[in-house]
């Protein structure tokens, strides 16, 4: 098996991760799968933010492990869940997670982020 590289966040590739600061709800297909004030923010380079929030805030019933994985120098190696709403509708890897992140993303560990384009994540400050 070939090593895979090991990258630190830099000046040129930073990363910052902070409390968000406000509640987050996750909606997938118009449900509430994950509802949350302990999120954190993770700022990767230029990218979008993203939303990681505890797994304990999200809903364990609607989640389904899948086979996928994929690897990021930075982070390490995530893991992925479907989720299944109420309605009996699967939208397949709509959540990733980092169960052993590398040190400088540590504060990620039990936690878990959805893609965009697959679930609505909004950020209710006030």
């Amino acid at each position: 098996m070939t090593s895979r590289p090991v990258l630190e966040p830099t000046a040129e590739h930073p990363i910052t991760i902070n409390p968000t600061g406000a509640r987050v709800v996750v909606r997938v297909n118009g449900e509430v799968v994950a509802d949350t004030r302990a999120a954190l923010q993770l700022q990767e380079s230029t990218y979008p933010a993203v939303q990681y929030i505890p797994l304990d805030d999200v809903v364990q019933d609607r989640l389904a492990r899948t086979d996928t994985s994929t690897y990021c120098p930075y982070k390490g190696e995530a893991g992925y869940y479907s989720v299944t709403t109420a309605a009996g509708e699967t939208v397949d890897d709509a959540i990733w997670t980092y169960e052993q992140p590398y040190p400088a993303v540590a504060a990620i560990a039990g936690h878990v982020a959805f893609y965009p384009d697959k679930a609505d994540v909004s950020i209710e400050r006030g």
